[in-house]
């Protein structure tokens, strides 16, 4: 199955998803801000489900290109399982937008982490996103693939943006 999905059908269809996670979570964003979501009837930052899930043995790997804002970072720190069990890694290259779900689906887009883009924002003032949704072997291997080749630090020997690095994945 492949599945188009634009602007609020991003929200919708990505929040199923992760509520669906049993084991593996892995996120892929160029950019990452501090984001809510709606949980029941309330509005919690997306950083308490990532927490819940993380309760709930789920295995989560984060990938952003640069370090959130002032307000995530405060956030954050209201989440110790977060810094404890959540693995992240920096890389100024990182533009794609993924989302892996227990290594069987795949979100591949434009969609990054944050409230335009994903967040609780009104249609008013989202983005204008697109991306696929699929469970087709194929294509989530290769976005797997991907990933995974980013966070061993594969790119890093001969990446061009060393300078601008500052959380090297591998020592280079």
């Amino acid at each position: 199955m492949i599945q188009y999905v634009q602007n609020e059908q991003h929200y919708v269809l990505l929040m199923d998803e992760i509520s669906k996670v049993r084991h593996t979570f892995w996120i892929g964003t160029a950019d990452l801000k501090d984001l809510y979501v709606k949980q029941g009837r309330s509005a919690i930052p997306f950083l308490a489900l990532l927490e819940k899930k993380i309760r709930q043995g789920v295995s989560i790997r984060l990938l952003h290109a640069k370090e959130p804002g002032k307000n995530f970072r405060n956030d954050f720190d209201k989440y110790p399982l977060l810094w404890e069990r959540q693995e992240r890694a920096l890389c100024p290259r990182i533009h794609f937008k993924l989302m892996l779900f227990d290594l069987e689906r795949a979100y591949i887009g434009s969609a990054n982490l944050t409230g335009a883009a994903f967040g609780m924002k009104s249609k008013n003032n989202r983005n204008f996103e697109a991306g696929i949704f699929t469970d087709e072997r194929e294509l989530v291997e290769a976005a797997i693939t991907q990933f995974d080749e980013v966070w061993m630090g594969k790119p890093c020997k001969t990446c061009g943006r060393k300078e601008v690095c500052k959380d090297r994945i591998i020592q280079i």
